[in-house]
């Protein structure tokens, strides 16, 4: 009647870690939804405050294929990114990424990663500035072309504005060759006196088409400053508190994806404020405010703010930290154990140049991994024989002082020290492992160079979890099973080689731990099956370097193998006569 007791609780546990994983999951952390077509979103147009406070206009609604149809637009053609500006408001409001496509399909198009204010994916970035008694250039001037046709990373593109009152306004656009934009910012003063002026800039964007935000990965916006990154913040806590003013200078911010980023970069000469806010309709804004500025008579005063638009690509974002961005490669949110998981990245993208196939990149990096954890295994191994060497003398001593604890205890430590047995050598190596695995899981979870990229056969992207699932008959249907019931091939293989450990292991003293272990490999194979299959991939072949290990270690201890499974058959024994007497 135990036994059963215990198997039905068993039952009854796993049901709620597997049902209440996916609520959990689906609550807490939801796939993002397709964004209506005819959303409302607010257009942001600045009006001149002394305080540099930028205020939005009423709610529109427009097409992007009608936006970006508007004639006199800039072309944009660098080597990774095209698009265009927006000559009135001279927005930044047009941008696809020319290297990375929207599916595995090869005619799915680039990824579009700005898109006019108004837009269901509006994202856009405007430069301009704030003043008192000077007319300044808004979301509505129509600013004219004066230097340069198209902008590419040879040509720069200067647009200008003349308010009529004595002043020209300048914007001048240079592009590198990957996603970064320089942007000048000029007035010249004709006038008869002095005028002052807030330099600003900011990103506009809605979060209906943001990735979700949960406790592994951050999305939202994201800021550098007073020597730190900051990912205190998402798009829910702006909305429901109000402006975020970050405290100190800004050195750069804006909104981060998993694999995407905006961001503005401030002008290295000069301290600028930066702010969080929302402007509702689910849409956000990053402001950079510069320090007042005067324009003397007959001077022209220049400001030089950077714009990033484009993939969290490792290499990239370190190349623009060694140009002066202080910190950007942070932008990739590494985790607690970035001091692990950076060089490991560092080495799969090794692997990946040297074998051309991320799958067997992940397969060798984790059979380093296995290689440089080996000693501690062995360490391990070496404990549990120690351990199980001494069984007899603790269950001999458990027994004498069955009714004296603290006697047991003192005689249990005194047998430990007499046969030179440490109890929690075989715990310390599993402490020591797990931030290596779960910096792997990070890097596997981040690394935007495994989208898309496919292994062999079905898996043509290890980035996302595996479409040859049982329930479509392994991509034979049409459709897609939902969440947990999407067991493919590689979650499958999980289960089972997983299953081979525990048996491999040895026997669990308490039956309803055995039967809990027995269980745990096809509970896990539920809750893996969602996904990325990269992150499974490498559980799998964990686990069979895993079980290799185990065969080595137990062909060196034969004594202990044959221990082993001397007990398992006790045990076994001991279990058909309790259940005997039960019938």
């Amino acid at each position: 009647m135990d036994n059963q007791r215990n198997l039905i609780i068993a039952v009854v546990l796993s049901a709620i870690l597997l049902f209440g994983f996916d609520f959990v999951m689906r609550t807490y952390y939801p796939e993002p939804e397709e964004a209506p077509a005819n959303m409302a979103s607010r257009e942001d147009a600045p009006v001149a405050r002394v305080d540099g406070e930028i205020t939005p206009d009423a709610p529109v609604v427009r097409d992007l294929d009608t936006e970006l149809a508007t004639t006199g637009r800039v072309a944009i053609d660098a080597p990774e990114i095209a698009g265009s500006i927006n000559p009135v408001g001279a927005r930044v409001d047009d941008i696809t990424l020319k290297t990375h496509r929207q599916t595995v399909e090869e005619d799915s198009g680039p990824i579009r990663l700005f898109a006019p204010g108004g837009t269901d994916i509006q994202q856009f970035a405007q430069f301009g500035w704030v003043g008192e008694g000077v007319t300044v250039p808004d979301a509505q001037t129509p600013w004219q072309v004066v230097e340069g046709g198209e902008l590419t990373q040879e040509t720069p593109v200067t647009l200008a504005w003349d308010n009529g009152q004595g002043q020209e306004f300048r914007l001048t656009f240079r592009v590198d060759e990957h996603y970064m934009f320089d942007v000048t910012q000029s007035v010249a003063n004709t006038g008869d006196g002095s005028i002052a002026l807030r330099p600003y800039a900011f990103v506009s964007r809605t979060s209906a088409n943001a990735s979700p935000s949960t406790f592994t990965v951050h999305s939202g916006p994201i800021a550098e400053g007073n020597g730190s990154v900051n990912f205190d913040w998402d798009y829910e806590d702006v909305a429901e508190e109000g402006p975020v003013n970050l405290s100190g200078s800004t050195q750069w911010l804006g909104f981060t994806d998993i694999y995407w980023m905006s961001a503005l970069v401030a002008d290295d000469a000069s301290a600028a404020e930066g702010t969080f806010r929302s402007t509702g309709a689910d849409t956000f804004r990053a402001d950079l405010i510069y320090d007042a500025v005067t324009v003397p008579a007959g001077e022209t005063v220049s400001r030089t703010t950077r714009l990033f638009a484009g993939a969290k690509e490792s290499a990239v974002l370190d190349q623009y930290e060694d140009q002066g961005v202080e910190r950007f490669g942070l932008a990739i949110d590494w985790g607690w154990f970035r001091f692990i998981a950076w060089p490991m990245w560092q080495v799969l993208i090794f692997l990946f140049g040297l074998v051309g196939n991320f799958g067997v990149a992940i397969i060798c990096l984790t059979l380093i991994i296995r290689l440089l954890l080996f000693p501690i295994a062995q360490k391990q191994f070496h404990s549990m024989a120690q351990m199980r060497a001494v069984q007899p003398k603790m269950k001999a001593l458990q027994e004498r002082y069955k009714d004296d604890k603290q006697q047991l205890q003192q005689e249990m430590a005194k047998l430990y020290k007499e046969e030179k047995v440490n109890p929690l050598a075989g715990c310390l190596p599993i402490f020591v492992q797990i931030p290596i695995f779960f910096a792997l899981y990070k890097v596997l979870l981040l690394a935007i160079e495994m989208r898309h990229e496919p292994f062999f056969g079905w898996l043509r992207d290890l980035s996302a979890p595996d479409p040859a699932t049982i329930l479509n008959l392994f991509g034979l249907l049409p459709f897609d099973p939902p969440g947990f019931l999407a067991i493919g091939v590689l979650a499958v293989l999980l289960g089972f080689t997983m299953w081979l450990q525990f048996k491999l292991n040895p026997a669990a003293m308490d039956p309803m731990q055995q039967q809990i272990f027995m269980l745990m490999p096809w509970i896990l194979m539920f809750v893996m099956a969602p996904f990325a299959a990269g992150l499974l991939l490498y559980w799998i072949s964990n686990n069979i370097l895993t079980l290799a290990q185990q065969w080595y270690l137990y062909s060196r201890n034969p004594e202990l193998k044959a221990q082993m499974a001397k007990e398992r058959e006790a045990k076994e024994r001991e279990h058909e006569r309790k259940k005997a007497e039960e019938g």
